[in-house]
């Protein structure tokens, strides 16, 4: 154990000593809050320092009226069609929009001239004032007042709650946990495959500059494979606490610049009763932060935690063994495709099934199978998972772990030796059937 430990700690210190690591660890916090600091300003800027958008608009119906708002204004004329196009091209407005007479039940022939293509945002705005317009003038041609539909027009929200066995009634919001299940499930998936290949390519160029035969004459190749895949795994969970640290204290600052707030300080002052009150009931945000509340984060992060060691030293045991069989990276393309679709698989699941429905059954199996368990089962994290099903999924992944390391360290046992060799799927199985 004392020679994995020795193992361990030159895998992580030759890497944390590395300036590519000290220079992406330091450099890629600060690439999502500039980002995000650039899209405030913009979206600030837009909103300030733009003038109002005109639209000129020649109804010959004379029935329609498009009310302005803060980003658009219609000016009413009748002037020619080819005046008011003219006027769009000398820069005098922004948009002119033409309604001819058309038949209220068929409404055709309304054109909306830009010198721009126009952005979906303002042609869906005006199909859908147009569409408001004509049910109303269709409303009022049979007789009824379209105020009285109007009033009697109630919207309807649903608020979700789940009850919990010991009786305990908690808010729940989809959105909240499909946004927590899709963030995790990508952080794991970019984990794997990252620090998957990066012990792959350390165990080629050790074999390649024949370091791994001096190492092999002194500690079991078990061993070396065991204490490599954990040195990676611990210089990458290192790397992610220094990003999230240093990430939200950034972002922190940029948003702070701006006059806005992080969602976790909003949650903080959500935990102050006086404040809570004051946004309470009316407010969607208020809603979101008491079902951010709700959820529990121990055990939220604890699962997390548990399949994102889990997930990594299952495929790690692979890519290790993947690394000792070839002599180059290009080789290893058709060794990576097979342990690379499980992953890609269970990763189009997350959106078309889990995160849609956590509780169906092909996200159970999902959740259970140990090659795809680690990226379905944090999907399913944030919206509650049965005990029975976590249970199944911790020992499935468990024994998927101790099966995958044994393939793999007969795999590795031999292949770091062989040179020279075009290693096939049958010399891959003709290595694992050897014995000791």
């Amino acid at each position: 154990m004392n020679k994995v430990f020795l193992v361990i700690k030159r895998e992580y210190l030759a890497r944390v000593r590395k300036k590519s690591f000290l220079l992406a660890t330091l450099i890629t916090p600060l690439v999502f809050p500039a980002i995000l600091g650039i899209f405030l300003w913009i979206s600030l800027s837009d909103e300030g320092g733009e003038a109002l958008k005109i639209i000129e608009v020649v109804d010959d119906s004379g029935r329609f009226f498009l009310e302005s708002n803060g980003q658009y204004a219609f000016s009413y004329s009748k002037l020619p069609v080819d005046e008011a196009k003219a006027m769009v091209q000398e820069g005098k407005r922004y948009g002119f929009l033409y309604i001819p007479q058309v038949d209220i039940k068929n409404p055709k022939g309304i054109v909306y001239y830009s010198e721009k293509n126009p952005s979906m945002g303002l042609v869906s705005h005006l199909e859908r004032e147009l569409k408001r317009k004509i049910e109303e003038i269709r409303l009022f041609d049979t007789g009824i007042d379209p105020k009285v539909i109007s009033e009697v027009r109630t919207n309807v929200s649903i608020q979700s709650v789940t009850l919990e066995e010991s009786g305990e009634e908690k808010l729940s919001n989809a959105g909240v946990n499909y946004g927590l299940g899709f963030f995790l499930g990508i952080l794991i998936y970019t984990f794997i495959f990252v620090y998957g290949t990066q012990i792959m390519q350390g165990v080629i160029e050790e074999k390649s500059s024949r370091i791994i035969e001096i190492l092999v004459s002194s500690i079991k190749p078990f061993q070396l494979m065991l204490g490599k895949i954990i040195g990676i795994g611990a210089v990458g969970l290192t790397q992610f606490l220094i990003w999230i640290v240093l990430i939200s204290t950034i972002s922190t600052v940029v948003m702070g610049y701006f006059g806005m707030q992080m969602p976790q300080q909003q949650a903080l002052e959500m935990a102050n009763p006086e404040a809570a009150q004051t946004l309470a009931n009316s407010s969607d945000i208020a809603q979101i932060m008491q079902v951010i509340q709700g959820i529990d984060f121990v055990q939220l992060v604890l699962t997390f935690l548990f399949y994102f060691l889990g997930g990594y030293l299952l495929y790690g045991a692979f890519f290790a063994a993947i690394g000792a069989a070839v002599d180059s990276p290009s080789d290893a393309q058709q060794f990576m495709f097979p342990v690379t679709i499980p992953l890609i698989a269970s990763y189009f699941a997350l959106f078309v099934f889990i995160l849609d429905d956590p509780n169906s059954n092909i996200s159970f199996w999902l959740s259970v199978i140990p090659f795809t368990a680690p990226i379905a089962m944090v999907g399913r994290a944030s919206f509650g998972i049965p005990a029975f099903d976590l249970v199944i999924s911790m020992i499935a992944l468990i024994a998927g772990f101790l099966f995958t390391t044994w393939v793999a360290a007969k795999i590795y046992r031999i292949g770091i030796l062989v040179h020279g060799t075009k290693v096939s799927y049958k010399t891959l199985w003709k290595w694992i059937k050897q014995s000791n």
